[in-house]
């Protein structure tokens, strides 16, 4: 029986992984396709190449679609990059583990970050509204700690990417049986960002993603960054609507190119002639500094996205914490590699 039971666990472990690499390769063959319009086909000889180091280097032919990505885009491979379904199934899963799923879970990991000021107001989990140190809240208090001092907030589902499970509300439309029927979730402050990133936007919040990693002894480093707004018609920022500019994560210098969710090059924003090229985003070294002192909470989750903002007040605001797949294709491809130093190409070896 065990042994039925073993195989059958195998079985459906290898159909996880092959309908994940089969979403991962037509995720990059979607933003191929932008990156040939506007850089061209890229030659056999390095198509060839790019299959050959994927199988020498990473295991398998299955990890190259996505380093033909890379090269297409910098019309020259480079060694060190990281494929983003290699990074999802092998390099995530023994350096975040288990843990990297707590940062889905905003009740408990605000507390582990500690942060002073958090956008957290309460929480609902389980059939219970909880404040940040966890009192149950009746419904009737609920709405007041909600609304006594702020005209509207954000309730985000857990497990929320992509701009999805986001939900402004004020005390109008405020219903807490609407909120039991949508499920677990955090109650935020709604940001009034820095002037800098109404520049970009003026009808939803901007984020800053911050990619880090814990080193072997333990300390932060960050190492990949993209700026993300969303579009006029959206009250918060949608991923698939969205523009993401990368910037220099030394200096917090912005991209002289702009990009879609799948990839179409912008030299220009759309609807807005502000010219972004070279600005640097403010208060970059707080950023920084925020982000690894938080790192520095869970050492464990060793590869994490933090998207973090400025308010109006010149204050670094964390909106989520990414310990799950938190995606590196973007930087890999126009700055990368990032992670050449790392040895995560051997980590197959021990998977």
């Amino acid at each position: 029986m065990r042994k039925i039971v073993d195989a059958t666990k195998n079985i459906l472990e290898k159909g996880r992984w092959y309908a994940f690499h089969k979403e991962q390769n037509n995720t990059a063959r979607k933003h191929l396709k932008n990156i040939e319009a506007a850089k061209g086909k890229l030659d056999a000889k390095n198509i060839k190449l790019c299959k050959e180091y994927s199988k020498d280097v990473f295991g398998h032919e299955r990890y190259a679609q996505w380093l033909i990505v890379y090269t297409t885009y910098t019309r020259e491979f480079r060694e060190g990059w990281i494929p983003d379904n290699y990074y999802g199934e092998v390099v995530l899963p023994q350096l975040n583990g288990e843990y990297g799923r707590i940062s889905n879970r905003n009740a408990v990991i605000t507390q582990l970050l500690k942060e002073e000021d958090t956008l957290d107001i309460c929480y609902y989990v389980n059939r219970y509204f909880l404040t940040t140190d966890y009192k149950v809240l009746n419904d009737e208090a609920l709405k007041t700690l909600l609304f006594s001092q702020h005209e509207k907030v954000v309730f985000k589902l857990e497990n929320s990417r992509q701009g999805k499970g986001i939900y402004v509300l004020n005390e109008k439309s405020f219903d807490a049986n609407e909120i039991r029927k949508l499920g677990n979730g955090v109650f935020q402050k709604f940001i009034e960002q820095h002037p800098f990133f109404s520049q970009f936007s003026t009808s939803s919040v901007a984020t800053i993603r911050i990619t880090s990693m814990c080193d072997d002894n333990g300390v932060p480093q960050a190492r990949t960054g993209f700026f993300k707004f969303g579009n006029e018609n959206d009250e918060y920022i949608k991923s698939s609507s969205a523009i993401y500019i990368p910037f220099d994560v030394k200096t917090g210098k912005l991209s002289h190119e702009a990009y879609t969710y799948y990839w179409k090059l912008l030299k220009q924003l759309p609807g807005n002639d502000f010219a972004f090229g070279g600005k640097e985003l403010p208060s970059f070294n707080d950023c920084l500094a925020e982000v690894k002192r938080a790192h520095s909470q869970i050492p464990f989750v060793r590869c994490t996205g933090w998207d973090i903002i400025l308010d109006k007040y010149n204050k670094v605001k964390i909106i989520e914490v990414n310990g799950g797949h938190n995606g590196i294709t973007l930087n890999e491809t126009t700055s990368g590699p990032n992670f050449k130093d790392l040895g995560w190409e051997n980590l197959r070896k021990t998977k």
